[in-house]
Formats: structure tokens, sequence, C-alpha cells
């Protein structure tokens, strides 16, 4: 496996238009997706060989977009390799208790990616 694998994908909608992306994707590709937590946060729950990416449909501030995610072993380490080699970032390392650690920036060509500590946070 590589040492930073792509672990998690995020379709988003403008804000107001989460539903109507999230019945897209079922409607088209038949995913199931999940809302979970206070935010209602769009999980596609399954795919059935279920080695699948897993991944979220749901909306963001910043409009439509596609995010992917890295994980890693050293969060901060990474955020600041990135930044070291010209990526922007967009959000610093944020904790959501029992759930993730992640972080974004902007890649040197514009894109917005995503890191993920392979460590769950305690809840």
């Amino acid at each position: 496996m590589a040492e930073h694998p792509i672990v998690h994908f995020e379709i988003m909608a403008a804000e107001g238009q989460k539903a109507t992306l999230q019945s897209f994707y079922q409607d088209t590709f038949g995913w199931e997706i999940d809302p979970r937590g206070d935010m209602q946060y769009g999980i596609v729950s399954s795919f059935e060989d279920g080695q699948s990416l897993r991944g979220a449909v749901d909306e963001s501030p910043a409009g439509p977009g596609v995010v992917i995610y890295i994980a890693t072993d050293n969060i901060q380490a990474a955020v600041a390799k990135a930044q070291a080699n010209g990526a922007e970032i967009l959000q610093d390392v944020t904790t959501i208790p029992g759930m993730v650690t992640f972080a974004q920036f902007r890649d040197p060509a514009g894109n917005v990616m995503g890191l993920v500590d392979s460590t769950m946070p305690e809840a």
C-alpha cells in the first residue's frame, strides 16, 4: 500500500443544493447517502464491492467542487511539507472528536486537496 493513500472524497454543492446533488448521485449511480452527525454530512454509505473509496456528497459555503483526501501518520508534518512545497493552507489541522483530524490545502495548480490523520481522535 502507498505510504499516503487516497482515503476519502467529497463532492460538494453550493449551499442550498445538497439535496439536489445527493439525489443526482443516488438516482444516477445507486449510491446510498446517509446524512450523519449534527451537520447531516452526506456519507456515501456503501458500494457493492465493499472496497470502493469512501466519500461524501454534501454542500460547502465555498461552492461546488471535489476534494480528495490523503491519509498520513503525521498530519502536522504533512501540512508543513505541503506548505514548504508551495501549497496554500486553506483549513489548518482541525479535529472533530471521535470522527476525524483533517486539514485542507490548495496545491500549486489550484486544486483543493485534503489530509486526514490515520489515527482516529478520541471522542
